[in-house]
């Protein structure tokens, strides 16, 4: 054992850390992969503590309820967090959607934009766009030479719905 930072001892015995690893199922490439310790993590360290504890002097019942009651806390918490995540995405999904519904009602209007709070610019909302989770209208724009062009205009940019004074 070259070095002694790459040992683990069990029952007294010293082993080589990689090598232990190895005889626990886990690849040496895995250890240490993990930043946090999940669900199935901690029942492997409650597993492993079971079976290597002295027969003669076993875990008392209560620390093992205890760290059962822990599992099942991880389990629950996991759960719920999992289900935040879900009714999170929900809630997104509805308020785009009812930000269409209501854009979508500026379709025809006049509308005035400005990106920089100097250069005003007018055109007449052509569509409603949803791209990576950002709602955008679409606004034609005639030039002075009569062609149109259709721009985006993020809805914090609209300076003004209606016709100007």
């Amino acid at each position: 054992m070259a070095n002694s930072l790459n040992t683990i001892t069990v029952d007294g015995k010293t082993y080589d850390y990689d090598e232990y690893k190895k005889s626990m199922g886990v690849a040496a490439s895995e250890v240490g992969k993990k930043s946090e310790l999940d669900k199935d993590a901690f029942l492997s360290l409650l597993v492993t503590q079971m079976q290597y504890q002295d027969p003669l002097s076993p875990m008392d019942n209560t620390e093992y309820l205890a760290q059962l009651a822990q599992y099942s806390s991880l389990e629950q918490m996991t759960n719920v967090a999992s289900k935040l995540g879900e009714v999170y995405t929900l809630v997104e999904n509805i308020d785009s959607s009812v930000l269409v519904g209501q854009l979508s009602s500026m379709i025809g209007k006049d509308i005035q934009w400005s990106s920089d709070g100097k250069n005003f610019y007018e055109g007449t909302v052509s569509g409603v766009s949803v791209t990576d989770g950002k709602t955008s209208v679409l606004a034609t724009v005639k030039a002075a030479d009569g062609t149109e062009m259709t721009t985006k205009v993020e809805i914090a940019h609209i300076t003004r719905v209606g016709k100007g004074a």
